[in-house]
């Protein structure tokens, strides 16, 4: 069972009501949604990190010292 907190900010009265097979929908379509967005931001993170890894071999490749590549790269 699934239940939703009604509170009257007049009153302070709280009523917990169960979600309609609608709400239950939404909810379930909502969490997907998100999931689907944090799974392609965290994709997009892991990218940007292995290009930046990627750039910081290359330039240590072409002799670089460390301090070097970690002015140039940040």
């Amino acid at each position: 069972m699934t239940t939703k907190l009604i509170i009257n900010c007049s009153t302070g009265e709280r009523t917990e009501l169960e979600l309609t097979a609608e709400e239950v929908a939404q909810r379930e379509a909502d969490a997907s949604a998100f999931a689907e967005q944090e799974a392609a931001r965290q994709a997009e993170l892991d990218a940007t990190a292995a290009a930046k890894a990627s750039a910081q071999a290359k330039l240590k490749a072409l002799g670089l010292s460390d301090a070097e590549v970690q002015a140039l790269t940040g």
